[in-house]
């Protein structure tokens, strides 16, 4: 049987996903799931396309070429089945086209917001590594030095007899965007979860370099992590393996202390 990469191939609105590691919603997406050797994933909610199989592919929604995307989907995917391995440039990025719409909707003014916060927008990578998985057996997709980075620093830290989890790594700017309506469903102001979400498209986790960590017992994103052997044992290693701190306490950017946020930055 052949191989496929533990790869995450991401497209403007698609995302082509390794056979084997989603989880079936339906029969009929258990079926196409089992069969499948990538399957087509739209971004903006995570619905699944079709499937690649090796009889051809399979659609999982009507009106599968009207979907916005599914071109410059097709194509990756016929790379990623015929294509050589140059397909996989780990440092290859998505064009930032279409955020600026997006965040006027919001009423955020990107010049504005850059002046204010320091922070820069973030493509997302046109690959991404499988990093193994996080607290709650999701996928967790990373950058491909990030993945090598995180996998040796869990690793290290284990010998030292602390246990490192992740609780999320890459998002995409339609998942940001989500958390955005999210909380504004729940009467919140775009001011008010600023201080705690970086806009779309300004948030690390765009590049799939950055990661939140916790540990057993802890719950997730919480500043309580600060408190931990885990905490104290990546304040002492964590920039042996390239990790820094994004968000101390009194950070410039202006966002909300983060013990569990951190950022590969090579090495």
């Amino acid at each position: 049987m052949r191989r496929y990469p533990a790869l995450l191939i991401n497209t403007a609105d698609i995302e082509l996903w390794p056979g084997g590691l989603l989880r079936a919603r339906s029969n009929a997406d258990a079926r196409a799931l089992a069969r499948a050797r990538w399957v087509l994933r739209r971004k903006r909610d995570g619905q699944y396309l079709a499937a690649a199989t090796a009889h051809g592919l399979l659609p999982l929604v009507p009106h599968l070429m009207r979907e916005p995307g599914i071109e410059q989907a097709l194509d990756a995917l016929d790379q990623a089945l015929h294509g050589s391995q140059r397909a996989y440039a780990p440092d290859a990025l998505l064009p930032l086209s279409g955020l600026e719409q997006r965040l006027q909707a919001l009423g955020i003014d990107a010049g504005r917001y850059e002046g204010d916060t320091g922070l820069a927008l973030e493509a997302e990578p046109a690959r991404l590594a499988l990093a193994g998985f996080d607290r709650y057996r999701r996928p967790l997709w990373l950058q491909q030095g990030a993945a090598l980075g995180w996998q040796r620093m869990r690793q290290q830290a284990a010998r030292d007899d602390i246990v490192l989890e992740a609780i999320s790594g890459y998002r995409s700017h339609d998942y940001q965007l989500g958390i955005f309506a999210r909380k504004r469903a729940r009467g919140l102001e775009v001011a008010k979860i600023l201080q705690v979400n970086a806009a779309p498209g300004y948030s690390e986790h765009h590049s799939g370099r950055a990661l939140d960590i916790s540990c057993p017992g802890e719950p997730p994103a919480e500043e309580s992590f600060e408190a931990t052997p885990a905490f104290a044992w990546l304040t002492a290693h964590a920039a042996m393996h390239g990790f820094r701190l994004s968000y101390p306490r009194d950070n410039p950017h202006g966002i909300v202390y983060e013990p569990w946020h951190w950022y590969w930055t090579g090495g």
